[in-house]
């Protein structure tokens, strides 16, 4: 079954779904803007399309990720975005 979100006045969108390769996923995109999420549990995150920039939990510096790179956010912890351009993402769910 797929599950669609819309996040910050629909300027995030995804669709949740479940499958063998992937486990619990989404996919979705993002447009030009500032964002910050909350996680509740491990989270890995495969930029598709365009680039983020990212400051994870703990660190002081933000990172660039680009087409297919990966990067993970722990449990009960939040991350911050910026998105310059438009930008498609593969959202893992992972498991404790």
């Amino acid at each position: 079954m797929l599950n669609s979100n819309d996040y910050l006045l629909g300027k995030v969108k995804s669709i949740g779904f479940t499958s063998a390769s992937a486990g619990q996923a989404c996919v979705g995109v993002m447009s030009v803007g500032e964002y910050t999420f909350d996680t509740a549990q491990p989270e890995e995150f495969t930029v598709v399309s365009g680039a983020l920039k990212v400051l994870l939990p703990g660190e002081a510096a933000w990172k660039t990720f680009s087409s297919g790179s990966v990067f993970t956010v722990p449990a009960q912890s939040g991350f911050h975005l910026q998105v310059a351009e438009p930008v498609a993402y593969l959202c893992r769910y992972l498991v404790r």
